[in-house]
């Protein structure tokens, strides 16, 4: 199934996306896409639904985050054999572990507001995952069984709040609107192979990432085992895996995002995503609409 979130900012409602793509109204059957929609038994009533018998959404509605209430926004760094290549870092020998604010979190084509003072906003095209099962102490070979579902997710990083201000890297992974996801929640059913999915991601046009989940240090299952050690993964919680190669930073000379720029950046099987990048003081006089909630 492919799970989605419609409507204005805040006031988003849940749909499903039928067999010819168009959105349905699952609001009348579920309150919302959470955690607490995400469990085996509830995903298992919703794919027993024929999409065709529930209202059809009007094309254009904003899609909003494909999954709401988000409580623990976890981030994997350094995750892509050839990304920590063209950084010039050694491999990890375990996965580096940060947070993104659940705050961050937008949809999938809201603008992505460029921070007050940022030089160095870049892009980052992740497969994330969905957690369907509270996880504590699991082991690989079990941890897929925690696992609702997935999607695309641009891990927006500012990398001087992240890398020359001390500190952790949260502080330039968590700004407002840095956390895009969607636009579907894709179930792992229809993932037969998460370690096998291209990607891509483009600035104005322009291929600046095409790569593969296949070159994942830390493959989905020992990524949610791992992390599960240190806390409790609970449902509707997502966890972003690491980015392939072709980062601003990692460009001769770097590249940043500027306002006005145009990203776009999809995964094989879960969609694209398409931000337009403003100024902060842009977004702080825009009060026609709340596109920055989720």
């Amino acid at each position: 199934m492919k799970l989605v979130r419609f409507g204005e900012a805040g006031q988003e409602k849940p749909g499903i996306i039928d067999n010819q793509g168009e959105v349905r109204d699952l609001s009348g059957v579920v309150a919302d896409i959470t955690g607490a929609t995400l469990s085996p038994d509830s995903l298992a009533r919703l794919r027993d639904i024929d999409p065709s018998t529930l209202p059809s959404v009007p094309s254009g509605q904003r899609l909003g985050s494909c999954v709401g209430q988000v409580r623990n926004f976890i981030a994997i760094g350094l995750n892509y054999a050839d990304h920590a290549a063209e950084t010039g870092a050694p491999i990890p020998a375990e996965p580096i572990v940060f947070n993104k604010a659940p705050s961050c979190i937008v949809g999938p084509n809201d603008d992505v507001v460029i921070p007050r003072g940022s030089q160095k906003t870049d892009w980052e095209v992740e497969l994330a995952i969905v957690i369907g099962s509270k996880a504590s102490y699991v082991g690989a070979n079990e941890a897929l069984e925690f696992v609702a579902g997935y999607c695309v997710c641009n891990d927006v990083s500012e990398r001087e709040f992240q890398l020359e201000r001390g500190g952790t890297w949260s502080k330039g992974k968590g700004c407002p609107t840095f956390g895009p996801l969607g636009p579907w929640l894709v179930t792992k059913d229809e993932i037969p192979d998460a370690q096998n999915l291209s990607m891509w991601l483009d600035v104005n046009g322009e291929r600046m990432q095409n790569g593969s989940t296949k070159t994942m240090i830390f493959n989905v299952a020992q990524i949610v085992s791992y992390v599960s050690h240190f806390m409790i993964l609970e449902p509707g919680d997502v966890i972003t895996t690491g980015t392939p190669p072709g980062v601003g930073m990692a460009l001769k000379p770097p590249r940043y995002l500027k306002p006005g720029d145009v990203v776009s950046l999809g995964i094989e099987g879960l969609g694209e995503q398409h931000q337009r990048f403003v100024a902060f003081e842009e977004k702080a006089l825009d009060t026609s609409k709340g596109r920055q909630g989720h």
